[in-house]
């Protein structure tokens, strides 16, 4: 898995994909970084992750949508059956890689808080709890832009659906709360507030862990045919 997260990783900032996943998310945050906080005259820090949130929306596919798409596309994904590592080696060290990018981007965005540092007191503990809460979420949505990446050649049709399932549990509150509990955003929103939800932790972590499987699946049925 490890020479696997190594190469993934490499692949991210050797192409523009990783300098333009920060880039992207750096720029909007800023924008709400000044929206949501300096704008208010705030020293709120965590503010702006209820609108940065959404941010992840679009900008996770640029990560996910090549993941194996593009070794179906390109035929390369003959040498992932063939390579020593396993199915689940591979698997987990691309999806880790793509969770290292979110983890350097979040390590950058704490420059708002340092900022804020000069302008009052920004609640520490709850600036951690925010950017735990970002993390189980970004993880969550690599999870499933993974899941559509491996069940087409296409990286804009995995875009697209993965996009299109984002947006679809933004409103599933609005249809009853027995749906809402499969509502991404809606389990994120405790965690700026500073609270360390057990329920939301479980339900992130099941939703990542279900999809890195499923992943796994179509895979090892699309080995099993080859």
């Amino acid at each position: 898995m490890w020479a696997v997260l190594k190469k993934e990783i490499k692949s991210y900032f050797l192409s523009p994909i990783g300098y333009v996943f920060i880039g992207l998310f750096l720029i909007m945050s800023s924008v709400f970084f000044y929206l949501d906080v300096i704008a208010y005259g705030s020293t709120q820090f965590e503010t702006m992750f209820y609108s940065a949130s959404t941010i992840l929306t679009f900008i996770v596919p640029v990560l996910t949508m090549r993941m194996f798409a593009e070794e179906r596309k390109s035929g390369t994904e003959q040498l992932l059956y063939t390579s020593p590592k396993s199915i689940t080696q591979i698997v987990l060290g691309k999806f880790f890689a793509a969770v290292a990018v979110i983890v350097i981007t979040e390590l950058l965005t704490f420059m708002y808080f340092i900022i804020l540092c000069f302008l009052g007191k920004p609640h520490l503990q709850t600036a951690l709890v925010t950017l735990f809460g970002f993390l189980l979420l970004s993880m969550a949505y690599i999870s499933f832009g993974m899941f559509a990446s491996s069940i087409t050649e296409n990286q804009i049709i995995a875009g697209v659906v993965s996009i299109g399932f984002f947006i679809v549990t933004w409103f599933l509150p609005s249809f009853g709360s027995a749906i809402s509990t499969f509502s991404l955003i809606d389990m994120f929103d405790k965690f700026p507030s500073g609270l360390i939800a057990v329920e939301e932790i479980v339900r992130f972590v099941s939703f990542t862990v279900l999809f890195v499987l499923f992943t796994i699946i179509v895979l090892q049925r699309r080995k099993s045919v080859k």
